[in-house]
């Protein structure tokens, strides 16, 4: 029996009322349809505080969050637009874009004190504890419709459904990239924030190869078809290949010492100091709430991977947290994402890889991809984030030191398990650093670099935590 999950393709009819975020080969993980950049009429008032609200707006002037105004200026304006919610809820595109709207209002409100104390080199302090009723009502009930979290997501609001094209006809190309909203200097396109958007799209923009050679190659171990599983792996390989060539331009589209002056805003409540009691949403309950905040690991690419390739993680806390991302995930990625892992698991995906040499080689490359992928998202975490900040918790909640560590030295661990089942085990002296399939980089160049991240990672990961627990002791006694 073949993998069955219900996928659309370039001809599949797209109708208003389909999911935005469904998985399809033609446009992978991002929306199926690009996201609408205006709101209806009759949500004018929220459009024109989000127009206003960046701290530099389009034509270079100050916005509501450079003054410190925002708040205030959301309490004398804002109407509650929960009703204009309803009108809406059999037009799924439009209910996405207005969970993307009022997620990037409620961010905004709750942290505006604290980007304002970062400004000043206070550290963070407290946000506002308390979402109004006129934010609270309707993010609730248009998230509920639109399948979110009642909070800013990744691909929902932030990132993936966050952007419009400068001239439709020239597609998901970098140079057409506009976004929606912002927090910072995100309307100008050459800016940090611009670009630490526009990145990830790019990256997701290669995910329908990824998804078709994924499910290829499950066919192939579900069926016990050898040249289909390793035909999908090569396919799966080419797509990775793609997405980590993408990922690295990050560090010149995206400045390092850019990232802080927009981060604040992505945080969420959940394991955050801003928020020790989690947040009252007024006219909803007086019970507080929390909500993890905006992450990249919420991203679907690599879950896709960890769940075919049956990737171990250790049985930490860590590993539990990233078990609590899956559910900060449009609803269709998160079923497909598990279909995958059942399936991948029925067929003894791994296992079969492991019984043929080539096989095992196309398997463990798939894991190099991966690990570069990680090990990279862990760089970008030492340079942008621990070089600027001493916050302990990552925009998810996450230990910003641990986490990702975690997940990284789990799959060095299993690459070392593979390398001996391979065909390639030994120096191939035809081997170019750039070509594409087996023999592209020896093994042994691979598995020599594994064991020197291994061992780089745990010293790294050792630093940081003792300079940030001698940080912390500081500032106890101080």
């Amino acid at each position: 029996m073949e993998f069955s999950f219900p996928i659309l393709n370039a001809n599949s009819p797209i109708s208003p009322s389909t999911m935005p975020f469904t998985v399809s080969t033609h446009r992978g993980f991002l929306p199926v349809n690009n996201p609408p950049a205006t709101l209806p009429p009759s949500f004018a008032p929220l459009e024109s505080l989000l127009t206003r609200m960046p701290i530099v707006l389009a034509d270079g002037t100050p916005g509501l969050l450079a003054e410190g105004k925002l708040g205030e200026t959301v309490e004398k304006e804002l109407p509650d637009l929960s009703e204009e919610v309803e009108k809406y809820k059999d037009d799924a595109g439009i209910m996405n874009a207005i969970y993307r709207d009022y997620s990037f209002l409620l961010s905004a409100y709750l942290l505006e004190p604290c980007h304002l104390r970062f400004l000043k080199g206070e550290g963070y302090g407290l946000g506002r504890q308390r979402l109004p009723e006129v934010i609270a009502k309707p993010m609730v009930k248009v998230s509920e419709i639109a399948g979110f979290k009642p909070f800013m997501e990744y691909a929902g609001s932030y990132a993936l459904y966050n952007y419009r094209l400068a001239d439709p006809s020239l597609g998901l190309t970098y140079s057409n990239l506009r976004l929606i909203r912002a927090f910072e200097q995100g309307l100008n396109p050459s800016s940090s924030e611009a670009g630490f958007v526009f990145v990830h799209i790019a990256m997701v923009s290669h995910s329908g190869l990824l998804i078709s050679g994924a499910v290829q190659a499950l066919n192939g171990a579900l069926t016990s078809d050898r040249p289909r599983f390793d035909a999908g792996m090569k396919d799966l390989l080419e797509a990775l290949k793609e997405i980590n060539r993408v990922m690295d331009t990050m560090w010149g589209k995206s400045k390092p010492n850019g990232y802080n002056t927009f981060r604040t805003f992505i945080f969420g409540i959940t394991s955050q100091s801003m928020f020790p009691e989690g947040v009252v949403y007024e006219g909803v309950s007086e019970e507080p709430m929390a909500f993890r905040g905006e992450s990249g690991a919420n991203d679907s690419m690599i879950p896709l991977c960890d769940n075919l390739l049956q990737i171990p993680m250790p049985d930490t806390p860590l590993t539990e947290i990233l078990q609590d991302f899956r559910q900060y995930r449009p609803g269709n990625h998160r079923e497909f994402l598990q279909a995958v892992k059942d399936q991948s698991e029925k067929a003894s995906l791994k296992q079969f890889a492991l019984e043929d040499p080539d096989s095992a080689e196309l398997y463990l490359r798939a894991l190099d991809y991966v690990r570069e992928f990680r090990w990279r998202h862990w760089c970008f975490t030492r340079e942008y984030i621990l070089k600027f900040s001493k916050h302990p918790t990552a925009t998810g909640g996450s230990p910003i030191v641990t986490w990702l560590p975690n997940q990284l030295q789990a799959v060095l661990a299993l690459m070392i398990q593979v390398e001996p089942y391979c065909a390639n085990a030994t120096v191939n002296p035809n081997a170019t650093a750039d070509a594409d399939g087996p023999g592209a980089k020896d093994i042994q160049e691979i598995m020599a670099l594994v064991k020197s991240q291994q061992v780089t990672l745990s010293k790294e990961v050792a630093k940081y935590t003792a300079e940030r627990a001698s940080n912390a002791a500081s500032v106890r006694t101080s």
